[in-house]
């Protein structure tokens, strides 16, 4: 082996160490990506911005959708989301080792559940630069090794985040072979088959790409599956919370995959709930 699959298999091996880390460790390396990136603004920016110029043009050829444009760009909002995002990592409880149910089988004999990492991961995705903070922040509290592929069109700004959070998480021992960029296309051909190394694959995209995904490979592959994103306010709804939910879900974030597409309303409350739903949209 050699290139990409010599780093895939450093990283598995890393894996072990992944798992084996404590919280206070994680969670002071998740502490340190969200200051890196809080401190790194201007490069990540600069990034950014190389990539939108590049956007820009394969939008215009038809290359790239108007949708996947705009979930390319990042700007100090965005970045203050990632941020956000770790942070919030840091309060989930920690769930290596956590006992999830234990029964007793004979006198001294007890079967635990217990939650224990995965290993390695490979996350697979579009457009989205955003994705790298999010998955690495949540592989890191789980005790899991990944590696990333992204698309071309975020290449410059997906290379930047990577290289600022892995040096942020070496900082405080966790070991940074544990993560790993793939940047070309060719790379995810060659991880496919790499079954021996990779535990589980993450598609994230079009439901076309997923299926090739799934065709392709033997490793496990956690896809989704195709379909309009649903919002369903009951009866027995708070209005107030189901207004407020319900327009947040489709104009937080238009671009998104899981934007609401469907909203659903029971014939109840229809009539009250409707009209301020249409009223809370237009203001």
């Amino acid at each position: 082996m050699n290139g990409i699959a010599d780093e895939i298999v450093a990283a598995k091996k890393a894996s072990i160490r992944m798992s084996a880390l404590d919280t206070a460790t994680k969670d002071r390396a998740l502490e340190a990506m969200s200051s890196a990136l809080d401190s790194h603004r201007k490069e990540i920016l600069s990034a950014n911005a190389t990539d939108l110029e590049e956007g820009r043009k394969l939008l215009e050829s038809g290359e790239l959708t108007q949708s996947m444009f705009q979930r390319l760009k990042v700007d100090d909002s965005k970045i203050d989301g990632m941020i956000s995002g770790i942070r919030d990592v840091v309060s989930l409880k920690d769930p290596v080792g956590e006992v999830m149910s234990a029964l007793d089988l004979d006198d001294g004999l007890t079967l635990y559940q217990i939650r224990c990492p995965i290993g390695m991961l490979g996350v697979i995705f579009e457009s989205r630069p955003d994705v790298v903070p999010q998955v690495m922040s949540l592989c890191l509290k789980s005790g899991n090794a990944v590696a990333f592929k992204g698309g071309k069109e975020a290449l410059c700004t997906i290379r930047a985040l990577f290289s600022v959070l892995t040096d942020a998480l070496a900082s405080e021992g966790v070991p940074k072979e544990a993560f790993v960029l793939m940047e070309s296309r060719s790379d995810i051909d060659s991880i496919l088959s790499l079954d021996r190394y990779i535990d589980l694959l993450i598609p994230r995209g079009s439901n076309e790409f997923v299926r090739y995904i799934q065709s392709h490979t033997k490793i496990p592959v956690l896809g989704h599956a195709a379909g309009i994103c649903h919002v369903y306010i009951d009866e027995k709804a708070d209005a107030d919370k189901a207004v407020a939910v319900t327009v947040d879900s489709k104009t937080q974030y238009p671009a998104v995959c899981n934007a609401a597409e469907t909203l659903l309303v029971h014939r109840s409350v229809a009539r009250d709930i409707l009209p301020r739903i249409a009223e809370a949209l237009s203001e």
